[in-house]
């Protein structure tokens, strides 16, 4: 049984963490928020010490880790997205592996930064890659491998769209805040855009259509892809169906106009992650890298509007 830390236990993701670890047989020890709605802790582990303040958490795991009885080995990172750098480091100062909600971090040079503490910490930094460990998503990956060693040189056509319905409420919180979420493309995208790279390799051209407060869309041209993606958080943008079957997601990719269903199997997903990570076999900054260098370059582009190779929901 290992011993764990939650920051960020009032968020929306938090529950999913708690929930893999306590299926993954570990124990949490301490929460911080500084918000105290975190009734569903009772749920998981009602024993946990909670804090509402960052130097009192600081303090206490910095307690444990010199009692040398029962120390925090991992830190689970739910926090808002500027903030994962900094609680990182503090995962790490206190002698715990963190594990880090997506996007790991905001700019490519934190990720180059925390490889060299990781470095001096001898502590791992894993993030949640859940895509990764979709069965829809490994089967399509398995594919394309055994396509393309038949034909080296093949490019995919893709489209990519995503829309989540989201209240006035996403604008107002830090979600809505570019300098504190990255934008949409970041805080709903960043793991679709892991997930295409991991499959048919690295980005080479990068082209945004629109760049709003509620929706993005580009162009991306892989090593063996052509991407048009749509990303999207107002319900005015959801196709007719979608509206007909009063559904607030959207959620479809197309591989050479064949649907990849994908729809289902996301229950679990954390617990995957969680399980892969305490087996040593977790996905790290290396892994996050590339996403991450993407997305940045999406949210410091000039949008084109409908020019050259848009996705069909630009309007």
């Amino acid at each position: 049984m290992k011993n764990f830390a939650l920051i960020g236990a009032a968020g929306y993701i938090a529950p999913r963490h708690l929930k893999a670890i306590k299926e993954t047989g570990n124990n949490l020890l301490a929460a911080l928020d500084p918000f105290d709605s975190v009734g569903i802790m009772d749920s998981y582990f009602p024993d946990a010490a909670f804090f509402t303040e960052p130097e009192r958490f600081d303090r206490h795991m910095d307690k444990l880790r010199r009692s040398g009885n029962g120390h925090i080995e991992y830190a689970s990172i739910c926090s808002p997205n500027y903030l994962h750098d900094s609680h990182i480091r503090m995962a790490l100062r206190n002698g715990a592996h963190a594990i880090c909600e997506k996007p790991i971090v905001l700019n490519p040079w934190n990720v180059d930064a925390l490889m060299e503490i990781e470095k001096e910490s001898g502590f791992n930094v894993y993030t949640i890659l859940q895509l990764r460990n979709h069965q829809a998503i490994m089967k399509l990956k398995e594919k394309v491998e055994k396509e393309l060693e038949a034909d080296k040189d093949k490019v995919y056509d893709i489209d990519l769209t995503y829309i989540t319905s989201r209240g006035a409420w996403y604008h107002r919180s830090w979600k809505g805040n570019m300098e504190k979420s990255g934008g949409v493309a970041t805080n709903i995208g960043v793991h679709f855009f892991d997930m295409l790279t991991w499959i048919f390799g690295d980005s080479r051209e990068n082209t945004v259509h629109v760049n709003e407060a509620d929706t993005a869309a580009g162009f991306l041209q892989l090593e063996h892809a052509r991407v048009r993606w749509f990303l999207s958080i107002n319900r005015d943008n959801l196709p007719e169906q979608a509206i007909k079957e009063g559904k607030p997601t959207y959620r479809s990719i197309t591989v050479d106009g064949e649907e990849i269903e994908f729809s289902g199997g996301f229950t679990d997903l954390h617990t995957v992650s969680y399980q892969s990570i305490l087996e040593g076999k977790g996905y790290g900054l290396k892994d996050a890298r590339k996403s991450i260098y993407i997305v940045h370059s999406i949210r410091n582009k000039q949008a084109i509007g409908r020019r050259g190779e848009h996705h069909p929901f630009v309007k």
